[in-house]
């Protein structure tokens, strides 16, 4: 592999896979111009520029540290750019935390940890949302959340609270939590990584399932099978900068960078 040059049969069936990306055609939802993040003399983004298409999954890989999560917080306005800029449907994400605190319910977030609400129920915990931020009324709410509930599977265990649910069953809730609020676009950090080994595949199906539906989502995970099965991208990270973005057939089977290929390697991805 060449990190440089491509040969022109290569370059052109790159193009090609960049023109079949799904969502190609239509306006993207999410947009990064040479976002730049730093945290003092660390420089946690590096003049990243991507683009997320409506109803596709983006993937997100690389080793850790290289700058995922903090993209991710970067998009629904959790931290502040240090350069660059975020465009959601066009238009650039707010300074305010008043104004970013709306772009923020158009994005449903799950984080590697569930934070649930102990106190309440996996039933209140999806309901709270449409209650006290988009002021539902309290009946709906909760037939919302039953309905979530079941979407994944867990309409048996609402009136569970956290401590009497598995980690896997706790990160569904979650989901549902955010899908509670009917978001555009779902951000995802690493959902698995908190997880036993047994209950990783119960959240991975749910989320299989939201891209069936054409849920717009973006994805840091370090599950390469999910990346490589269900992504319709995948952008691999380094020290802060985009090292390679491309189909999974493209990442996982023909990397481009040979930086790809030790990484995946590392990894025991066999392609």
């Amino acid at each position: 592999m060449n990190d440089m040059i491509l040969d022109p049969e290569r370059a052109t069936a790159m193009q090609t896979a960049a023109a079949a990306r799904k969502g190609a055609a239509l306006p993207p939802v999410l947009v990064y111009e040479h976002v730049r993040k730093t945290y003092g003399d660390f420089v946690a983004l590096n003049n990243v520029s991507l683009q997320v298409n409506k109803g596709e999954v983006m993937c997100l890989i690389g080793p850790s540290g290289s700058g995922k999560s903090t993209l991710l917080r970067c998009t629904n306005a959790l931290e502040k750019l240090d350069g660059g800029r975020v465009l959601l449907d066009s238009v650039a994400l707010p300074e305010s935390e008043a104004e970013a605190r709306k772009v923020r319910q158009r994005m449903g977030m799950v984080f590697q940890s569930f934070e649930l609400f102990p106190h309440k129920s996996a039933l209140d915990n999806v309901a709270m949302g449409p209650v006290t931020v988009l002021g539902m009324a309290p009946e709906a709410a909760r037939a919302r959340a039953m309905a979530l509930l079941e979407k994944v599977g867990l309409a048996n265990k609402a009136g569970n609270f956290p401590a009497n649910l598995s980690g896997g069953q706790q990160q569904r809730v979650a989901i549902a939590r955010a899908l509670a609020m009917e978001p555009e676009v779902m951000l995802f950090d690493e959902p698995t990584s908190a997880l036993d080994p047994e209950t990783v595949g119960e959240v991975l199906n749910v989320m299989k399932k939201l891209a069936q539906e054409g849920m717009t989502m973006i994805v840091v995970t370090h599950e390469m099978s999910f990346a490589r099965r269900v992504a319709n991208w995948v952008v691999v990270f380094e020290n802060g900068a985009i090292l390679e973005q491309g189909p999974p057939s493209q990442i996982f089977d023909h990397p481009q960078v040979a930086r790809t290929g030790d990484f995946l390697s590392h990894l025991g991805w066999a392609g």
